[in-house]
C-alpha cells in the first residue's frame, strides 16, 4: 500500500512535469513575440533613457525573445562617452550589472528617427534608411511589445536631433498596423513627461492595444537614482541612472515570474512605486486602450526568465518612491551641469565651460518663459493669458482637434524660439489651446517670429 502511494506521487509529478514542458513548448512554438525598444534622446545628461532601454533588452533576452524579433533604437553615445566613468559599461541602478553588453545596434545615431520607427512598426523594410534594416515583420497571430523612454511634451515625444514625434501620427501608424492585421495584441509602455497626452482621447479601445504611460496628460515624469538623492548612484556619476516609472516595471520584471503575473498586476505594482495621488512630486501612471488585455500574462509579451519561475507578486508590496528621491525630468540637465561645475577644480577651464553651459541653459529657459506669454498676448490680443497657458481639456478628449495647426505652431516655436522637447515644448499645450480656439495659424506664426526675434536681440544686448 505504501509503495502504491509512492508510485501515485511519482506519476502525479511526472504528469505535472509533462504539462509544464508542453506549456513551455507552446510558448516557444506559438505566436512570435516582437519588441521595439526606443531611447529617444542623445547626450550624456540623458544617460538614463538608454540605460532603461538596455535594461529592457536584457529582460526580453532572458525571457526567451530572439534578437531577430527585437528592434532597438538608441543613439548609442553614452557607453563610450568621455564623461562615462566606466567606458563600455552602462548601469541602470547603483549596484547594477552592465546592461549594455550584447544589445543590438539596430538603429543608432541619425537613424533613430520617426520615419524609421514608423516603418519598423509597419514592417516596411523599403521605408527605413540606415541601420540594420530590421523591421517588425509580424503575422496576425503575433504579439508586439513597444517600450519608449525619453522626454515628452503635450502631444509629443522626443527624438534625437530635436525631432519630435506627434501623437496623432503615431496613432495613425498603430491603426494602420491593425488594418494590416499585423498582430493579435500589442502592449505599449511610455516613459515621458505628459505621456498620457499621446493616447488620451486618441487610442481606440477596439484595436487590441493596451498602453501604459508614466504620467497623465499634464504632468512631468521623474528621474531616479540621481546624484543628490538616496539611493545615490556611484559617486563618479553626475547624472541619473534611470527613470521612476521605468525602474518600477523593469525591476518588477527582474524579480517575478512573468508566467504568473498579469499586466494588471504589474500596473498596480508600478503605480504604487511611481507615486501616490496625494504627493505632488510624483506622476500618475495611466492606462489606455483595450483594457481586457490586462488579464494577459506578461510572458506573452516580454517572455519569462526561467530563474524566476514560481516567484510571484503575492504579498509583495512595493513602497512608493519618495519625492525627495526623484528629480523632475526637465531639471536633470540643470542638475548634471551643476554637478559638472562643482566637481571641476576652481579656476579650471572645465569649471568655466560647465558654468557657461549652465547659465546658457537657464537664460534660454527664461527667454522661452517670457516668449510664450508674449506670443499668446499678441495672438489673442489679451493681457491676461494665464488660462490659455495653463488650462487643459477634459479627461477623455484629445489634446487638439486640428493637428495640422498644432504641428505648424510647434514647428514654428522650435524654429524661431529654440524650444526643445526637453523644456520649451512643455508649452505645446498652450499652442494646442490656440488651435482649439480656431485662431488664425498664420497670425500665431507671425507672432512667434516677431516675439522670439525680439527676445533674441534683447538677450544678446
Amino acid at each position: 500500500m505504501c509503495s502504491f502511494g509512492y508510485l501515485k506521487v511519482h506519476v502525479l509529478v511526472y504528469v505535472l512535469l509533462i504539462i509544464s514542458i508542453k506549456s513551455d513548448e507552446h510558448i516557444e512554438s506559438g505566436p512570435t513575440r516582437w519588441a521595439i525598444l526606443i531611447a529617444g534622446s542623445s547626450g550624456y545628461d540623458n544617460y538614463r533613457h538608454q540605460a532603461d532601454v538596455c535594461h529592457a533588452y536584457q529582460i526580453l533576452k532572458k525571457g526567451g525573445l530572439k534578437d531577430e524579433n527585437i528592434v532597438v533604437f538608441m543613439y548609442d553615445d553614452i557607453a563610450y562617452a568621455p564623461e562615462n566613468p566606466r567606458p563600455g559599461v552602462v548601469i541602470n541602478k547603483p549596484d547594477g550589472n552592465d546592461v549594455y553588453h550584447g544589445v543590438p545596434k539596430d538603429y543608432t545615431g541619425d537613424a533613430v528617427n520617426t520615419n524609421n520607427l514608423f516603418n519598423v512598426i509597419l514592417g516596411n523594410r523599403s521605408g527605413v534608411t540606415g541601420g540594420s534594416g530590421k523591421v517588425v515583420d509580424s503575422s496576425p497571430d503575433d504579439n508586439i511589445f513597444i517600450y519608449y523612454a525619453d522626454h515628452g511634451a503635450p502631444g509629443l515625444l522626443g527624438m534625437p536631433q530635436e525631432e519630435t514625434l506627434v501623437a496623432r501620427d503615431l496613432i495613425d501608424v498603430l491603426e494602420k498596423k491593425h488594418k494590416l492585421k499585423g498582430y493579435t495584441n500589442m502592449v505599449i509602455y511610455v516613459e515621458a513627461c505628459e505621456s498620457g497626452s499621446v493616447f488620451e482621447g486618441l487610442l481606440k479601445d477596439d484595436l487590441n492595444i493596451y498602453a501604459v504611460t508614466a504620467a497623465n496628460a499634464e504632468e512631468s515624469s521623474w528621474g531616479y537614482y540621481c546624484p543628490i538623492y538616496y539611493p545615490f548612484p556611484p559617486t563618479e556619476y553626475d547624472t541619473c541612472l534611470g527613470d521612476v516609472f521605468s525602474i518600477a516595471w523593469l525591476e518588477d520584471s527582474d524579480l517575478h515570474d512573468m508566467g504568473t503575473e498579469t499586466l494588471k498586476e504589474q500596473y498596480e505594482v508600478v503605480k504604487r512605486r511611481t507615486g501616490f495621488d496625494q504627493i505632488e512630486e510624483t506622476s500618475h501612471v495611466m492606462r489606455y486602450g483595450t483594457q481586457s488585455l490586462q488579464e494577459d500574462y506578461l510572458i506573452s509579451y516580454i517572455g519569462n526568465n526561467p530563474l524566476n519561475q514560481n516567484i510571484t507578486t503575492n504579498g509583495f508590496v512595493s513602497s512608493s518612491v519618495s519625492p525627495t528621491r526623484s528629480v523632475n525630468q526637465r531639471d536633470i540637465r540643470l542638475l548634471y551641469l551643476r554637478r559638472k561645475m562643482h566637481k571641476a577644480p576652481k579656476g579650471s577651464w572645465q569649471r568655466e565651460e560647465a558654468k557657461r553651459k549652465l547659465l546658457e541653459e537657464i537664460n534660454q529657459r527664461k527667454q522661452i518663459d517670457r516668449s510664450i506669454t508674449k506670443i499668446l498676448q499678441t495672438t489673442l490680443r489679451e493681457t491676461n493669458v494665464s488660462n490659455v497657458l495653463m488650462s487643459t481639456r477634459r479627461t477623455g478628449q484629445p489634446l487638439v482637434d486640428d493637428w495640422d495647426c498644432f504641428k505648424t505652431l510647434v514647428n514654428s516655436f522650435k524654429k524661431y524660439c529654440g524650444a526643445s522637447v526637453n523644456y520649451g515644448l512643455k508649452y505645446a499645450g498652450a499652442l494646442a489651446n490656440v488651435c482649439n480656439m480656431r485662431t488664425n495659424a498664420d497670425r500665431t506664426v507671425s507672432a512667434i517670429k516677431r516675439v522670439c526675434h525680439d527676445e533674441t536681440v534683447r538677450s544678446s544686448n
